[in-house]
């Protein structure tokens, strides 16, 4: 039994498949720019049609950082050196935050599908993010 040389465009004798059968194309179907989200969270950072950065957004984009923007980069990037951590945790994030003395002092923007009760707390309440020197052991 002798076996054929595979053909000069790479394919093997009888097994060969064209190239057009073997694509898909991925342009019919669904197109997932069409599909709404199911539950808005006003999170969305995707421009559609009338949509436009906010210039809090834009600024950062571009390179222009405000007061605030910068301060939280400072921020982060001390507790980064402090702590000997690349990749701060979400945790250490909201610490750093309650450190530079931000306070839930209004009711969410977010729409959450009422997974977490919305609260609010005092301007002046203390972090609680370090046990205060007072505090029993």
């Amino acid at each position: 039994m002798t076996t054929q040389p595979p053909s000069s465009n790479g394919n093997s004798g009888d097994r060969s498949i064209k190239r057009d059968e073997s694509v898909v194309d991925r342009r019919v179907g669904i197109d997932r720019r069409d599909i709404a989200p199911a539950d808005p969270t006003n999170l969305e950072r995707r421009r559609g049609p009338g949509r436009r950065l906010t210039d809090f957004v834009k600024s950062a984009e571009e390179g222009e950082m405000s007061r605030e923007q910068f301060t939280f980069l400072l921020a982060i990037d001390a507790f980064k050196r402090v702590n000997h951590k690349t990749f701060p945790s979400w945790t250490d994030v909201l610490e750093v935050v309650r450190k530079l003395g931000y306070r839930k002092t209004m009711p969410t923007e977010l729409n959450l599908g009422g997974k977490v009760p919305d609260w609010t707390e005092k301007p002046n309440s203390a972090s609680g993010v370090n046990k205060s020197s007072s505090d029993p052991d």
